[in-house]
C-alpha cells in the first residue's frame, strides 16, 4: 500500500513543529485571527471552561469582523450533549455554543456529528483545525488542559502544515461527507423548536461515513503527505496503513499511544517485528498519567479503573516480549511528568515514513470511532532532524522499563481498584471491555 498510496507534494519548509500545548493555543488564535476565507475545525469537543470560551470568542470575533467568513465547527454529538463524567445534572457544552450564537450578529456553524446511535459504540474522532490553507493537526481537543490554560497540561503532538491543496483536501471531505448529511444537526437551535436527527438516520450515518475519503491530485514520488480516513473494520484505509507500516519497516518503528491495548492483529505484527530483529519503540503514559486516573486523596468512580486495565495490557505485553527487553530491541518508555496527562499518537517507520494521526491505535479506534491521519513520506530525509528533535522532547520525561515486573500487578491496587477488576474477571467481561475501550 505505501508503494501505491500517492500523496500532495510538500517543500521542506511547508512543516512546522508546536511541540507544547501553550504554542498549539497560541497559534489557533492568530491563525483565527487572520483568516480571510473559512475556518474548519472538526474535534471530539469544545469544552465550556476557559481555554474553550476563549476559542468560542475568538471565533465569533473573526466572523464578527468578516462576516463573508466561512466558520463551522464539528464535535461528537453525543459527546456536546452530556455533561462531564461524574457531573449531574442538565449540562453538557452545546449550552454554551447555543448562548453564543444567540448573542451574535454573525452566528456560526456548530455541528453535532453522530456517529453511532450511543457515545460508547463510537464518536467523532477526526482531528484537523483548517484555515484557509493552513493545516493545524493535533489529537487535542479544545479546553483548558489541552491547551495548558493553567498549570496542568495534556501533552499530546502538534504539527501546522501549509498546503493549500491539502487544506482543501480536508475541508471538501467534510463538506461533503459530514456537514451536508442528513443525520448531522445544529447544535445552537432553539430549545423550543430544537429538531434532532432522525433515529434512522443516525443509525446508517455510519455505512455512509465508512465510504469518505479524501480526494486530491496525487504524486507518487518526493515528500509529499496524504490525508487518510478510516471508520469500522472493512476497507478501513487508516488500519490498513498502520499494519502496512508495521510490516513494511525494515529497521525501527517509533510508537506513541496513551491506552496501551492494541487490536490483535497490530500485536502479533509487532511481535514479528521484533522476532526479526528490527527496533521497536513504544511510549505510553504511565497509569498515573492516564486522563481517567484518580488521585488515592480523591473521591473514587468507576472510571477511575480505566487505567489500571491499561497497565496490566501492557504488562502482559511486556512480559511476553521480556526477551526483545533484554536485547535492547523492544523499549517501552513510560511518560511522566508532574499531574500532566499523556495523550500522544503515531507512528515512525524506519525514520521515513511518519503518520501524525488522532487514533488511539486500540480496539475501539479500529472499528468503532470516525478517525483520520495524515502521512508524511520524507524520501529526502528533509525532516529527519525535526522528527529527531521531536521524538527527543516527547522522551523528556520518560523512563525505560527494564522488567516487566515493574509494573504493578492487582495486589498493589488500592482495593476500590481491586473490587471492580476482580468483578471484571468473575464476569469474564475483559475481553468486552478490550473492544470498547
Amino acid at each position: 500500500m505505501l508503494k501505491k498510496l500517492g500523496g500532495i507534494a510538500l517543500q521542506p519548509d511547508d512543516i512546522q513543529w508546536l511541540l507544547t500545548p501553550t504554542a498549539l493555543k497560541a497559534e489557533l488564535l492568530k491563525q483565527i485571527a487572520q483568516a480571510k476565507s473559512a475556518i474548519t475545525i472538526a474535534a471530539l469537543y469544545l469544552e465550556d471552561d476557559e481555554a474553550g470560551r476563549e476559542i468560542l470568542t475568538a471565533l465569533m470575533a473573526a466572523k464578527e469582523k468578516n462576516p463573508l467568513l466561512d466558520v463551522t465547527v464539528l464535535v461528537d454529538f453525543h459527546r456536546a450533549r452530556r455533561g462531564l463524567i461524574g457531573h449531574k445534572g442538565d449540562s453538557g457544552n452545546y449550552f454554551m455554543y447555543r448562548e453564543f450564537n444567540h448573542k451574535a450578529a454573525h452566528p456560526i456553524k456548530m455541528l453535532g456529528v453522530p456517529v453511532k446511535s450511543r457515545e460508547f459504540m463510537g464518536v467523532l474522532h477526526l482531528k484537523g483545525f483548517i484555515f484557509d490553507d493552513t493545516v493545524i493537526y493535533s489529537g487535542a481537543s479544545l479546553n483548558n488542559i489541552y491547551l495548558q490554560q493553567g498549570d496542568k497540561y495534556r501533552f499530546d503532538r502538534y504539527h501546522m502544515i501549509t498546503s493549500k491543496e491539502l487544506a482543501s483536501s480536508m475541508r471538501q471531505m467534510i463538506q461533503d461527507h459530514i456537514e451536508s448529511d442528513k443525520a448531522v444537526t445544529s447544535l445552537t437551535q432553539n430549545a423550543d423548536s430544537e429538531v434532532l436527527p432522525d433515529k434512522a438516520d443516525v443509525r446508517t450515518l455510519k455505512n455512509r461515513l465508512s465510504s469518505a475519503s479524501y480526494q486530491f491530485k496525487a504524486c507518487f514520488d518526493g515528500n509529499r503527505i496524504t490525508p487518510v480516513v478510516g471508520l469500522g473494520r472493512k476497507r478501513n484505509q487508516l488500519n490498513n496503513l498502520v499494519m502496512d507500516l508495521v510490516n513494511q519497516s525494515t529497521l525501527s518503528l517509533f510508537i506513541c499511544t496513551p491506552y496501551f491495548n492494541p487490536p490483535y492483529i497490530l500485536s502479533r505484527a509487532l511481535s514479528k517485528h521484533l522476532k526479526q530483529g528490527k527496533r521497536l519503540d513504544i511510549v505510553v503514559g504511565d497509569k498515573t498519567s492516564n486522563d481517567f486516573f484518580i488521585p488515592e486523596d480523591q473521591d473514587f468512580s468507576t472510571i477511575g479503573a480505566l487505567p489500571y486495565l491499561y497497565e496490566q495490557s501492557l504488562r502482559k505485553f511486556a512480559r511476553r516480549q521480556q526477551w526483545a527487553i533484554n536485547k535492547g530491541l523492544l523499549n517501552i518508555h513510560l511518560w511522566k511528568h508532574d499531574r500532566n496527562s499523556y495523550h500522544l499518537k503515531g507512528i515512525s517507520a524506519d525514520k521515513r515514513y511518519h503518520l501524525i494521526t488522532g487514533s488511539n491505535l486500540n480496539p475501539r479506534a479500529w472499528a468503532l470511532d470516525l478517525e483520520n491521519g495524515l502521512l508524511l513520506q520524507d524520501e529526502e530525509g528533509v525532516w529527519e532532524s525535526q522528527f529527531a528533535a521531536e521524538q527527543a522532547h516527547i522522551l523528556q520525561h520518560t523512563s525505560r522499563l527494564e522488567h516487566y515486573k515493574q509494573i504493578e500487578t492487582l495486589k498493589d491496587y488500592p482495593d476500590p481498584v481491586k473490587k471492580i477488576m476482580k468483578r471484571i474477571r468473575r464476569l469474564r467481561a475483559d475481553l468486552l471491555l478490550r473492544r470498547i475501550l
